[in-house]
């Protein structure tokens, strides 16, 4: 009799457990209290126990330090935000950071970054419908993360829409959040309930 072939499995990723502890936001220190206050009273406007935001509670001197970077470049370089988050999402993928990516797809879409472009990046593929300045970044920050360097041309080809200026600013972007890509990972942050996750794990779980 000929074999019966087996079906792929449609459930989503399961994610594994997370390694800190999670904590009671009515049983903060007086540092972990100041580091929320900080958060809810910068641009983010508020603040979540997810993410990394959870993971910075844990150490929250360094939590302090590094969400006032990550405001800054988030919410306050020369860079169009639609371009920053083509530059996020493309690390988020890099990186197979799960909370990341969940949290960017939405706001790069609502920045103007186009549902099929999310889809290209999410998939490891160039971009083929995006605009020119998208297609630049993204070909910029493949080529960095394959070879640690960018080449002449990949640089004058966004330089031309940054400036030297932009050009900083988007170096740090992509520094922050594999920063961030790290600590998701790390410490196994999960995702909101219900949230599916928009990556395999690796060994395939």
């Amino acid at each position: 009799m000929p074999k019966k072939s087996r079906k792929k499995s449609s459930s989503p990723p399961r994610l594994p457990s997370p390694r800190l502890p999670a904590l009671d936001l009515n049983s903060l220190t007086a540092e972990q209290q100041a580091l929320v206050e900080a958060i809810k009273a910068g641009p983010r406007g508020r603040f979540v126990m997810e993410g990394p935001f959870a993971v910075y509670l844990h150490a929250p001197a360094y939590g302090e330090l590094a969400q006032r970077l990550g405001a800054h470049l988030r919410f306050r370089t020369s860079l169009p935000p639609r371009l920053s988050e083509v530059a996020i999402l493309c690390t988020g993928q890099y990186w197979r950071a799960q909370y990341e990516w969940m949290a960017h797809a939405a706001i790069a879409e609502k920045q103007g970054v186009k549902p099929a472009t999310i889809r290209d990046i999410q998939a490891g593929r160039a971009p083929k419908s995006a605009p020119a300045d998208e297609k630049a970044v993204c070909a910029l920050v493949k080529e960095l993360y394959a070879t640690r360097r960018v080449s002449d041309a990949t640089y004058r080809r966004v330089h031309k829409l940054v400036g030297d200026a932009g050009m900083v600013e988007l170096v740090g972007i992509l520094g922050y959040y594999v920063m961030v890509s790290m600590t998701l990972n790390v410490f196994r942050m999960p995702l909101p309930e219900g949230k599916p996750a928009p990556f395999r794990e690796p060994g395939g779980k």
